[in-house]
């Protein structure tokens, strides 16, 4: 599984309509191919930064399958207005549970 994770900084004043456009766009990513979870966590230290946080079987499952995809197109549709700068994007893989 992969991990990625999107550090979104957005226009002040923004962030609850952002937080909607988000949940418009959770059925693009719950039928992506290779799609398992998806989750929006905001900065409590830093209100106009958030991360979207999604599980992918493979990296190809976002790099290509969902960036090629109309969903793609329909998620930034819907969200790309709101962003103050670039989005930031990494992906990881497990290395070590400790525990859960």
């Amino acid at each position: 599984m992969i991990r990625e994770v999107a550090e979104l900084k957005i226009k002040s004043g923004e962030e609850e309509a952002f937080v909607a456009a988000v949940a418009e766009a959770v059925p693009h990513f719950r039928t992506a191919r290779g799609c398992k979870s998806m989750r929006l966590e905001r900065v409590v230290e830093a209100p106009e930064i958030f991360r979207l946080i999604v599980i992918w079987e493979t990296l190809e499952n976002h790099m290509v399958d969902f960036r090629e995809s109309d969903g793609f197109q329909a998620w930034r549709g819907l969200v790309g207005g709101f962003f103050a700068e670039p989005p930031k994007v990494d992906h990881s893989e497990v290395a070590l549970v400790g525990f859960e």
